[in-house]
């Protein structure tokens, strides 16, 4: 009797061992997408007009007729129409985490007046209840607007009577209003000042509200204004990725989240994640911030990884999705100390050699003996040279030896730098600030600085792995066709040449940037940024032909149908209809739900 259980026990186990082995290995495609102008970013296949998915990766790209044969009575049919196709979009720096006010944010980024920036600001004062501030917060330059010019005080004022308000540049400058200043208690014990920081006065010495400063100012003035519930936090971040799916974006590297760094912000991504709702995969590194002058960032980020919650290099804290949410490692603020900015309105701020020094042998030498990957931020070349010799002779003592770290922005790294980078098996992660704020660069350090600013031909020639970026959602952007435009054209958004012609990228090269090449990143580069069998299917239908429109459009391209992890995760246009149905914009006055997080006319 015994041996008749095992053999039926055997035997029940064996047939749901086949059936679970059978529904895996089902014939035939998930989905198809058809008709389509396909750039594959693939040399040994370059284009196509067709590619079937299964289980989340590429499987077959072809033509229409040979993946067509491949469907099945439950194969999902996609017909392209004729549109352009790309890999997915892979933003190697940005921050997302840290827009945990998102929906609280009137969004100008894409406004091309600012006679309409400002009426949408009248707009939202007047919906914005009493208790909470009107916010503009980055991802707009006053190069942007037909008018090539900030908003007077006197303006902002008007279009906003009875709130206060911030409106934020960068993290250059901020407008405020009395309201806002008493709230914040400025010019007094409660507001802090940090170095760097310039109030603006009028003729009588009364601040006008426009503060000058550097990043710290407007991160503290952040923390001061009515933050989120919980439930709006959740809330932003569907709606801050859902702003990414638009344009095409796939997957980002979150640079840093600050005040929220590892954990804090996990209850928010956990809350999408376990659900299977994050629509996009967000590997992050960890930014920690703290009080007191013995305060060490490196250190607080180990302990944070090894005691508080315990984590290593590539573990992924999604339970479904690949690269959702995986811990890359350190940075991209490794010491505030060496931390050079990126305020293009002002001269470039020089750090001394010898804290530079003591940022490698102090603190990025621990994390090279754990083997915990790294970034820094350094802007410009001046800094990157004492950093590089620390960085050469840590080295030497201890070998980096394969470990992935990488230069964040490096605006003006010369060429003799970038081939120390390459040499330590480093990357460079530039972004495209430049597009939104050279007419500023060009101010400060002149035109023929600008012109090579940074270094694109070089760089790409050099093949250091590199990628472009958006450092959104404060200092730029969060569209990458800004920056993309830029490096094709050489124009900013005003319309003014910032890049050289022989400084300039092709189509190709650009494209390359934000996909294959920003793969590496992410430490996908075998999985991820081209159309090709056993690639994550992640790709976006294009609303225009990118390799066809006039360069004065590229800038304007958003999709009409991005696909991650083999499903879709945005629609419009003819696909719409396959978009999926996100949850009610929280709070109610959002100034997401009412205007979009990126402009479209109304």
């Amino acid at each position: 009797m015994k041996f008749i259980l095992v053999i039926g026990f055997m035997l029940m186990n064996g047939l749901a061992n086949a059936h679970a082995q059978a529904s895996q290995d089902t014939p035939g495609a998930d989905l198809i997408v058809h008709n389509a102008k396909i750039y594959t970013g693939n040399a040994a296949q370059p284009a196509a007009s067709a590619l079937a998915v299964k289980n989340g990766r590429i499987y077959s790209v072809g033509t229409d007729a040979e993946m067509l044969a491949l469907k099945t009575a439950s194969t999902k049919i996609i017909d392209s129409r004729g549109r352009r196709l790309i890999p997915g979009i892979i933003d190697a720096h940005t921050h997302i985490l840290n827009e945990g006010g998102y929906n609280y944010t009137l969004r100008w980024d894409g406004v091309p007046t600012l006679r309409q920036a400002l009426a949408m600001l009248g707009e939202q004062a007047r919906r914005t209840p009493e208790g909470h501030w009107v916010k503009v917060v980055g991802g707009w330059s006053p190069y942007q607007f037909k008018e090539n010019r900030f908003p007077t005080m006197d303006e902002l004022r008007k279009a906003v009577p009875n709130r206060p308000f911030i409106v934020q540049y960068a993290y250059n400058r901020a407008f405020l209003n009395q309201q806002a200043m008493d709230a914040l208690g400025v010019g007094t014990d409660k507001f802090p000042v940090l170095p760097g920081t310039e109030f603006e006065k009028d003729a009588q010495g009364k601040n006008t509200g426009v503060i000058i400063g550097n990043t710290f100012q407007y991160i503290a003035i952040e923390t001061m204004v009515p933050q989120l519930t919980f439930d709006e936090e959740v809330s932003s971040l569907v709606q801050t990725v859902h702003s990414l799916n638009r344009v095409g974006v796939t997957s980002i590297v979150d640079a840093g989240t600050g005040f929220r760094g590892y954990p804090k912000a996990q209850r928010t991504v956990d809350a999408l994640a376990r659900d299977n709702r994050l629509n996009i995969r967000m590997p992050f590194m960890d930014i920690q911030f703290g009080e007191g002058a013995d305060f060490n960032v490196v250190d607080a980020q180990i302990t944070a990884i090894t005691k508080t919650a315990p984590i290593g290099p590539g573990h992924n804290l999604h339970p479904h999705l690949a690269h959702g949410h995986s811990y890359q490692g350190a940075g991209e603020l490794l010491s505030v100390e060496v931390h050079d900015h990126e305020n293009f309105d002002r001269p470039a701020i020089i750090i001394e050699p010898a804290k530079m020094h003591q940022l490698v042998e102090r603190d990025i030498s621990k994390l090279i003996q754990r083997r915990i990957p790294f970034r820094e931020h350094i802007s410009y070349d001046e800094n990157i040279t004492p950093f590089l010799d620390a960085l050469e002779k840590q080295n030497a003592k201890t070998p980096i030896d394969g470990l992935r770290w990488s230069l964040e922005h490096a605006e003006t790294i010369s060429p003799a730098n970038i081939a120390r980078v390459k040499a330590l098996g480093g990357g460079i992660a530039l972004d495209a600030k430049m597009a939104m704020h050279g007419d500023g660069f060009i101010k400060t350090h002149g035109r023929d600085k600008a012109l090579l600013t940074p270094r694109l031909r070089e760089l790409v020639d050099s093949g250091i792995p590199l990628a472009m970026t958006t450092d959104a959602f404060r200092a730029s952007s969060f569209n990458p066709w800004i920056g993309i435009s830029w490096m094709v054209s050489g124009k900013s958004v005003s319309g003014a040449e910032v890049l050289a012609k022989d400084n300039r990228l092709s189509r190709a090269e650009a494209l390359g940037l934000f996909t294959r090449k920003a793969a590496w990143f992410m430490n996908t580069e075998t999985e991820m940024g081209m159309i090709a069998p056993g690639q994550l299917a992640d790709f976006v239908l294009l609303d225009r032909d990118y390799f066809a429109v006039p360069e004065s459009q590229i800038g304007a391209i958003s999709s009409v149908l991005t696909v991650m992890d083999g499903r879709v995760v945005y629609g419009a246009q003819e696909h719409q209809a396959l978009s999926p149905t996100l949850p009610e914009i929280l709070p109610a006055w959002s100034p997401i739900k009412h205007f979009g997080g990126y402009y479209q006319a109304r």
